[in-house]
């Protein structure tokens, strides 16, 4: 693999044998994997012998996204399976955390110690200093497997090795498989510490799902609803997974919350944020590269143009949005990174942050952060090249979009 990637197939993409055989798979389980609601209920109970899926105002919110997705020009049949079996998984979820609430009340007294967000835009330095900050043993994460199965089975509690981690095994390998190319751009691998966006789609409300698909109607719907519900259903969860694996305070990251500052700050009032930043237009060309090329797993052709125009306006309502509210959260509780500051000192912006947090950087959290830069640099699996061009962008169109967010953290 070279070090400089061009993505010449994100319109028609193109497999290797084993990937299509994947994918040729899937499609063959698509007449068994509706996208409906009921029969995704159905299924949830049957797997899971639960039947309480908890406050059930959730089930508007999963028949607007099961609209949008049924709306999806191009939609194919190996698609389906695979938004099939996010939203099974969703919805056992579900069923996990309302019967391990009832078998044990007591959850709901778990504190929460203040936690530490990291918000940022993807490719401004998030999952760096997420990956870096949790290789000290000072803060409780979460890995991707757990993020995706944060509760267990009753039938697979206290079993070794525990199955979910190899169930994210083999979903890693199919993406890697199907993906070859999106390592460079957001590595994952099972342990991979991951996002609490995932937690929040438990909920049925997160923008978490207009990165699976282009699903305008689900944006507006999302967008028109006060997330302060979701957010307390996020902490719930959390501690949730505090009685289960224990942990003594929470590091979180996820660009959600560069729109929902208000929120993240009534639902967590002592959480320490750290908002990272970096010229707006190549971060925009990453993100975009990185939607378009995943795109490939659920539709086809990919409408290139459309998807990156569609992702200008999300961005720029992001940014419009953290302008307006970013001092919600005072100095004493907040934060501001800018990329080229964290690459130039990483060693410096974690002691920062742990000073920040109220947090002893000590030496074992030094050297443990220190030992993970060393076998961490940028790019060394490669880089994928990304060009206005690419997209049907013009860059002084974008630089007039995010101007008053570069000026308010750039300039």
């Amino acid at each position: 693999m070279s070090d400089v990637v061009r993505l010449d197939d994100l319109a028609q993409p193109r497999f290797s044998a084993e990937a299509q055989r994947i994918r040729d798979l899937m499609a063959a389980l698509a007449p068994d994997c509706p996208l409906d609601a009921e029969a995704l209920h159905a299924r949830a109970s049957a797997d899971t012998g639960l039947h309480d899926f908890g406050d059930d105002d959730y089930r508007e919110r999963l028949d607007v996204f099961l609209a949008a997705l049924r709306d999806i020009d191009g939609l194919h049949a190996a698609g389906v399976v695979n938004f099939y079996g996010q939203l099974l998984q969703l919805l056992k979820n579900r069923l996990l955390l309302t019967d391990l609430l009832t078998t044990h009340p007591e959850i709901d007294d778990v504190e929460l110690q203040s936690p530490v967000f990291i918000a940022g835009l993807p490719r401004t330095g998030t999952t760096h200093l997420h990956n870096m900050l949790a290789a000290a043993p000072t803060f409780r994460t979460m890995p991707y497997w757990e993020s995706v199965e944060p509760f267990p089975l009753p039938r697979e509690v206290g079993v070794e090795p525990d199955p979910r981690r190899a169930r994210m095994d083999v979903a890693v390998a199919v993406i890697n498989t199907v993906m070859p190319y999106f390592p460079l751009m957001h590595e994952m691998t099972t342990d991979h510490v991951h996002e609490e966006i995932q937690l929040l789609a438990n909920d049925f409300s997160t923008m978490l799902f207009e990165t699976l698909a282009q699903v305008p109607q689900w944006r507006d719907y999302y967008q028109a609803h006060d997330q302060t519900p979701h957010y307390r259903y996020l902490a719930r969860q959390l501690k949730a997974m505090q009685f289960l694996r224990g942990g003594r305070r929470w590091l979180l990251k996820s660009p959600q919350h560069l729109e929902q500052v208000p929120v993240l700050d009534r639902v967590f009032p002592g959480g320490i944020v750290v908002f990272t930043h970096r010229d707006p237009v190549p971060v925009a060309l990453s993100m975009m590269a990185m939607i378009t090329y995943s795109a490939r797993m659920h539709r086809s052709p990919v409408p290139v143009t459309e998807i990156a125009a569609y992702w200008v306006d999300r961005l720029d309502r992001m940014l419009t949005a953290l302008v307006r509210d970013r001092d919600t959260i005072g100095p004493q509780r907040s934060i501001d990174i800018r990329f080229d500051d964290f690459m130039a000192d990483e060693l410096g912006v974690a002691g920062r942050v742990y000073v920040l947090a109220g947090e002893s950087f000590d030496e074992p959290a030094r050297a443990a952060i220190t030992g993970y830069l060393a076998g961490h640099r940028r790019g060394r699996l490669g880089n994928v090249e990304t060009s206005c061009e690419m997209f049907g962008l013009a860059e002084e169109d974008l630089r007039a979009r995010f101007a008053p967010y570069v000026e308010r953290f750039l300039e």
